[in-house]
């Protein structure tokens, strides 16, 4: 068996791993690389090897720095399976042709300010293409095996996370290889606690937050305290949040919050078609969660939902406090946009950044003070309220990984450290060869090694 890094390597995003296995292909995750620009054009670029050498895919989870290329693979020839949790192929269901029409957006935006590099501005793919690629989705349950090639059988393993997230166990003979895909909190409010890994020779483990411990506080006071003080002001709160996942325990959070009368009565808005159509889904999977009927029914009954573009117009047009929900997360594209547009110049209005925020996205760039930010061609200034809370993460810190891997009771002869900036693997990296002596090391983008 033979493993090559490409892509999650000084990152966390772009997660891209080639498995070679009896002269056959398998790619783990096929995600879009995300933040500087640098990595970006990463996206334009030709997989090294060929689209249509690769036997068969399989996805972690539905994130789009997991799944977000998988429409440009098919385009370059992929014809084979792609293997999925029930739920990852529901959430791909809404995500890929949302990921496709946001790349058009900004081809048809680029084209018209005329700040696009090329002429004319075109997409990675379009929504047309997300949605063929669909077509090759094939749903496989958790903890059964199944052969994705011959001679490999693969497991998927419960993870925390989001809706559907798995770790992913690979056995060909006597040799297994996990990877940990995004690990999820063990007192997480919505989701249920990451399940144990079974024995493995290899380990790929992500490393978000390698170097970070969560805050102890509780996040529903800071975010009690965030409303209550902007709309003292007489503000709109406005939340770049991921569609998936971030957006529901938000929600969650604020109809606990609302249910307690520790926050104001103003209107709270979900700008995202994609949260939109992830919070019905959720609705759709009580076992998947950890919430009752009467707390899902309170999640679902809070927000106004801004399904069209006029919806969300008419958003930035109020004049009265509110909190709007939007996405993307690190604020590099959709609806969220708009409102950063409309808020940031207003002193009274506060920007909340509830996950982490890669380097080189604009959500980044908030958080480290910048004065004036870039958006759909103009630059805008800051003068609103900057604040972050970072208990709402959807990644195991540090710690939390160390407890889970000690839980599962590993003995791998050597472990991969990704999906994670440099200095975040790099320390996590030391923590590992510290707490359980494990040879760990952070590989370079293309290395490759061979599993024995």
């Amino acid at each position: 068996m033979k493993l090559t890094f490409l892509g999650a390597t000084d990152t966390v995003t772009g997660s891209r791993y080639l498995v070679e296995h009896a002269g056959k292909r398998l790619l783990v995750d096929c995600g879009l690389f995300q933040g500087p620009k640098k990595l970006r054009e990463r996206n334009w670029r030709p997989l090294p090897i060929d689209a249509a050498s690769i036997d068969a895919v399989v996805v972690t989870h539905a994130h789009v720095d997991h799944t977000g290329y998988l429409p440009r693979l098919c385009n370059e020839g992929f014809t084979g399976p792609i293997y999925c949790t029930a739920a990852t192929g529901e959430l791909l269901h809404i995500l890929l042709p949302d990921s496709g029409h946001l790349q058009e957006e900004q081809a048809r935006h680029a084209n018209r300010g005329g700040y696009a590099r090329h002429e004319p501005a075109l997409p990675l793919y379009t929504e047309d293409d997300a949605r063929r690629s669909l077509e090759q989705l094939v749903a496989r349950p958790v903890h059964a095996g199944f052969e994705p090639l011959p001679g490999l059988v693969a497991r998927f393993t419960p993870v925390g996370h989001i809706l559907g997230a798995a770790s992913l166990a690979l056995t060909a003979g006597r040799i297994t290889l996990t990877f940990s895909g995004d690990v999820g909190r063990p007192l997480d409010p919505i989701m249920k606690p990451p399940e144990p890994l079974g024995a493995t020779d290899y380990l790929v483990v992500e490393s978000t937050y390698g170097d970070r411990l969560h805050p102890g506080e509780h996040v529903g006071d800071e975010l009690a305290r965030v409303v209550a003080d902007t709309v003292a002001r007489g503000g709109t709160v406005v939340v770049p949040a991921f569609a998936v996942g971030r957006a529901q325990h938000l929600l969650h959070i604020l109809a606990e919050l609302r249910a307690a009368h520790r926050i104001p009565e103003v209107p709270v808005f979900l700008d995202s078609p994609m949260a939109i159509d992830a919070t019905e889904l959720f609705l759709r999977h009580p076992g998947d969660h950890k919430l009752d009927a009467a707390q899902a029914l309170a999640l679902g009954k809070l927000p106004h939902y801004a399904r069209t573009p006029d919806d969300s117009r008419a958003i930035d047009a109020r004049t009265t406090p509110a909190v709007i929900i939007a996405a993307s997360g690190m604020a590099t594209g959709g609806r969220v946009l708009h409102h950063l547009q409309r808020f940031l110049p207003d002193e009274r209005a506060t920007i909340l950044l509830v996950g982490f925020q890669a380097a080189g996205t604009r959500g980044r760039a908030l958080l480290d003070g910048g004065q004036e930010v870039k958006l759909l061609g103009q630059y805008v200034p800051v003068r609103a309220t900057v604040r972050q809370v970072e208990g709402l993460s959807a990644h195991a810190d540090y710690r939390e990984l160390l407890d889970w891997l000690r839980a599962s009771r590993l003995a791998p002869k050597r472990v991969f450290v990704t999906h994670g900036e440099p200095a975040a693997a790099d320390a996590f990296r030391r923590r590992l060869h510290e707490a359980f002596g494990w040879d760990a090391i952070a590989p370079d983008f293309g290395a490759a090694f061979d599993l024995e």
